[in-house]
C-alpha cells in the first residue's frame, strides 16, 4: 500500500507457524507431485501465473463497466465471465462486483484470513491481512476508512463485504466527475488496488 495516507497495523501473521489449512495444502501438493499428477514445474507455473496479475487487470474491467453499460450488466451478473471477454482468466472461485452509488459506498474484508481475487487485484496489501483492519473494518467502517482518507457522509450507507474460500468481491467505484471526454484506457488509470477494495476513491483533476 503507498504512504499516502495513515491506515492500520501491518499483518501479525508473517512469523507465525503456519496454520492447518497450510500445512494441509503443503502435503497435498507434496502428495500429487509423489503421484505424478502435477509436477514440480507446474506448480511453480501456477505460482507465476498468479504473481504476474496486477490491479491493472481489475482497473480494465472498471473502465469497461463505466464506458459499457450492456457490459457493466453482465459484469454484475457474473464478473468471472465479463472478465474472460477482456481475456483475463481469473480463476473459478466466483467474484462477486458489488458497485457504489450516491447512497452506498462498499468495503472489503476477510474476517477469517485474507481471501482475496487476486485474479483481478493482484497480490493483496499487507494491510488487507492485518488483525487490525479484519478486526476493525467490521465494527466500524466509517472510523477505519476515515484513516485511510476516505470521508463517508452520514447520509451515505457503508456496506461491508466478507470474502470467503468460495466467494470474493470487487468494489465497482463511482466514475468521478468530468472524465467523460477520457478514453477507456486512461480511465483504468483512475481506478488503484484500493479503490477496487473500497478504501480509496477514484481522483480525477481537483477531484
Amino acid at each position: 500500500m503507498s504512504g499516502h495516507h495513515p491506515h492500520p497495523g501491518q499483518p501479525d501473521s508473517e512469523d507465525q507457524p503456519w496454520s492447518h489449512d497450510q500445512l494441509m495444502a503443503a502435503a497435498v501438493e507434496a502428495l500429487l507431485v509423489r503421484k505424478g499428477v502435477i509436477t514440480p514445474a507446474d506448480v511453480a507455473s501456477a505460482l507465476d501465473y498468479w504473481a504476474s496479475r496486477t490491479p491493472a487487470d481489475g482497473a480494465r474491467q472498471v473502465a469497461r463497466c463505466w464506458t459499457d453499460a450492456a457490459f457493466a450488466s453482465r459484469a454484475m451478473e457474473h464478473v468471472n465471465e465479463a472478465a474472460a471477454e477482456l481475456g483475463l482468466y481469473i480463476g473459478s472461485t466466483r467474484v462477486v462486483a458489488v458497485a457504489n452509488g450516491p447512497a452506498l459506498h462498499n468495503v472489503l474484508v476477510c474476517t477469517l484470513c485474507s481471501c482475496y481475487p487476486i485474479g483481478l487485484l493482484g497480490d493483496s496489501p499487507g494491510w488487507y491481512k492485518s488483525r487490525a483492519y479484519r478486526s476493525r473494518v467490521v465494527r466500524e467502517p466509517r472510523a477505519v476508512l476515515a484513516e485511510f482518507g476516505v470521508q463517508i457522509p452520514d447520509g451515505v450507507e457503508v456496506r461491508v463485504h466478507d470474502s470467503t474460500a468460495d466467494l470474493r468481491y470487487i468494489v465497482i467505484p463511482m466514475r468521478p466527475e468530468g472524465t467523460e471526454h477520457l478514453t477507456e484506457l486512461e480511465l483504468a488509470g483512475l481506478v488503484t488496488r484500493d479503490c477496487m477494495i473500497g478504501t480509496a476513491l477514484p481522483r480525477y483533476g481537483a477531484a
